[in-house]
């Protein structure tokens, strides 16, 4: 059984589907924040990607905006900013914009990736930083320890929050910021020990700080679920393939048809980033995730799950959210999650 004070999150990077103009991207994006919302998730995440074809989310700040406007009760936050690609004091702006029109429900993610391509990077004047004394400042201004007074004044706290791989774990816990963590570090597919090596430093070393007095981990993955393990494992695909395709021709193409997929032709390469793919995902009924998530909360000590789902068929992407909620014992009376 899933402990029932695991926080449940979305992940919901705006993603674009074949023969749809970026707009219903956008649209769906909110639209789903208002149903996860009544099926009793804590957290809504969104992100930044910039020229990804299959990406509709570049600007987190004006997404959250719309999905404040939205919703009432359930926490908004970017999953997250890049901060290389943006001055301190500009995120900290809008971010206490933000917190005027969703008081209390504001978090901000925060990550170092860089642009997909180089011509990306260069159209974001991207240069060399020290994450660390970025993150430093920007904290100075959310909480008015900063030379320059923030205007607006955030309308209360604005929680901070670190994508974390490698050192970004020593980062957040040298400042005593909850992490983020997926990928490698959840040893889906692979061998465990290394990320758990990691999430035992980052405890260990976790400094207590105003805002976070304990360690904080919350894990990002994708999760499907469908009526048999056949059915969830097709709505994984379109992703996957996507995937699968941008390591291999560089595109980050919009999600295709279960179908299309399938018999589009494929490299043995391209296969074999699929199979990784599905390694690295829980798919199946809700008595398979069921299992394998409450055995990954419990090897990673998590407190949160951050479900970074996304399929084709929106249909079938809100009835795999809401058997999610479920699994977590929800609806229950809204809680607004704060690390």
């Amino acid at each position: 059984m899933i402990n029932s004070e695991v926080g449940l999150s979305l992940l919901d990077r705006s993603r674009t589907r074949a023969g749809e103009p970026d707009s219903a991207a956008l649209r769906g994006t909110v639209a789903r924040a208002a149903r996860v919302e009544r099926q009793g998730y804590d957290r809504f995440w969104v992100a930044e990607h910039h020229a990804v074809p299959g990406v509709a989310g570049a600007a987190p700040a004006v997404l959250l905006a719309a999905l404040a406007g939205a919703t009432s009760t359930i926490r908004l936050g970017s999953a997250g900013v890049m901060l290389p690609h943006h001055q301190p004091i500009v995120v900290a702006e809008q971010f206490a914009t933000l917190s005027a029109f969703a008081p209390g429900r504001v978090d901000l993610g925060l990550g170092r990736s860089p642009g997909f391509t180089p011509p990306v990077r260069r159209a974001l004047r991207q240069t060399d930083r020290d994450f660390s004394a970025d993150l430093a400042e920007l904290s100075g201004f959310l909480n008015g320890t900063a030379e320059v007074t923030l205007r607006p004044r955030p309308d209360g706290a604005v929680p901070l929050h670190v994508l974390a791989t490698g050192s970004g774990l020593e980062i957040a816990a040298g400042r005593g910021l909850p992490v983020i963590v997926g990928g490698p570090l959840l040893g889906l597919g692979g061998d465990p020990e290394p990320g758990l090596r990691a999430l035992a430093a980052y405890r260990r070393d976790f400094q207590p700080s105003p805002q976070q007095p304990e360690p904080y981990v919350a894990i990002s993955l994708d999760v499907l679920i469908a009526d048999t393990d056949a059915e969830a494992a097709d709505l994984l695909l379109p992703e996957a393939w996507s995937m699968a395709r941008s390591r291999t021709t560089g595109t980050f193409a919009p999600l295709e048809p279960v179908d299309a997929v399938r018999a589009a032709p494929r490299t043995a390469r391209e296969q074999q980033y699929l199979e990784q793919a599905a390694a690295a995902a829980i798919t199946g009924t809700p008595a398979r995730v069921e299992r394998r998530l409450a055995e990954l909360l419990d090897r990673t000590g998590a407190a949160e799950l951050v479900a970074a789902s996304s399929t084709f068929d929106r249909a079938a992407l809100d009835a795999s959210d809401s058997a999610l909620a479920a699994l977590f014992g929800r609806p229950r009376p809204a809680r607004h999650t704060s690390p």
